[in-house]
């Protein structure tokens, strides 16, 4: 794959010029970074250790949030970092590690929430044939499927991309490298392209948004034949599910259904999707659902136990030796 341009880096303008405002920023997303790294991290160690939480809606919550935290550390680091510096780089090399990575996490997301919608509907509407159609075959087989999507939607991303001419100039007006600031600094016409990237990305995520709306309401429809208890467990878990899916669907839709240009409004949507949901994930999924939060609970208490016990032992093993002494 030979290179066809002479930008060897790029300058990224960030979020904002104002040095107290950069200041600011830096701790407010250096909070929500620590917030969205704990939150996601937590959520896969109590899915894999919790007994209780064997069902194949906490498989697929585990890997979304692994994928929350891999997506989160793809950008934000870098943000924060350049919050700090008076001139922000990034490298060519770098600038497409960066926007692999991003459509890689972000595609297998769309794919994974899918799959987590599906969970829902035949949990709701065919309760006594759950557990032998989602079996760990058919999850794991609906996971390897949100890999592979999302890593064929993120090569041709990179593909279109990296061939593209970059003459110069080299400034980007955003805080990380994605499609639409990169399609206006080449030199040669992206109406294609940018075509392509609406299809690749835009299409792509309206019909999944489409039908995971539908399918929701298909779930929530079926709640009518319920128990109450029933019916408000399912709505707690659906309102949860339609919640990520709004918060990482409309952004995406903004940005990506529109000819190529960039707006002023594209870096706070941006920031909603990149580093604001993988955040809210965990509290969204967590605070409206009694089983995580008992197990969380559970295992809290569990290592505050083992520590106890291990502080206790420590301070009595002096004590002990000192009696030896004496005698």
């Amino acid at each position: 794959m030979g290179q066809s341009h002479n930008v060897t880096e790029f300058i990224l303008l960030g979020l904002t010029q104002d040095p107290e405002g950069q200041k600011a920023l830096f701790v407010i997303f250096l909070i929500i970074y620590f917030v969205t790294m704990v939150g996601n991290l937590l959520i896969v160690i109590t899915v894999n250790v919790s007994p209780s939480l064997g069902s194949p809606m906490y498989f697929f919550l585990a890997y979304l949030s692994l994928m929350d935290a891999v997506y989160s550390t793809a950008v934000t680091p870098k943000m924060i970092v350049d919050l700090l510096c008076v001139k922000k780089t990034i490298s060519f090399p770098a600038c497409m590690s960066q926007l692999f990575i991003e459509h890689l996490f972000g595609g297998a997301e769309v794919f994974i929430l899918v799959a987590m919608a599906y969970d829902r509907y035949v949990a709701i509407c065919k309760p006594l044939h759950y557990l032998t159609i989602m079996n760990r075959r058919v999850c794991t087989l609906l996971l390897v499927v949100a890999w592979v999507g999302g890593f064929i939607h993120s090569v041709v991303q990179l593909l279109f991309v990296y061939n593209l001419p970059f003459c110069g100039p080299n400034v980007i007006d955003h805080f990380i490298c994605d499609m639409y600031p990169l399609l206006e600094l080449a030199c040669t016409d992206t109406y294609y392209i940018g075509l392509t990237v609406v299809a690749n990305g835009g299409a792509i995520c309206i019909i999944i948004f489409t039908l995971l709306l539908i399918s929701y309401g298909v779930i929530l429809n079926a709640l009518k034949t319920h128990s109450q208890e029933g019916r408000r467990k399912a709505l707690s878990t659906c309102s949860s599910h339609i919640t990520v899916v709004v918060l990482f669907f409309v952004p995406c839709i903004f940005m990506y259904v529109r000819p190529v240009c960039n707006l002023p409004i594209d870096k706070s949507f941006s920031v909603v999707f990149t580093v604001i949901t993988p955040m809210l994930n965990p509290l969204i999924y967590t605070l409206r659902n009694s089983e995580m939060t008992n197990a969380m609970k559970k295992l809290w208490s569990q290592n505050l136990t083992r520590c106890g016990i291990r502080m206790f032992a420590h301070s009595e093993t002096p004590i002990a030796n000192s009696k030896a002494m004496r005698r």
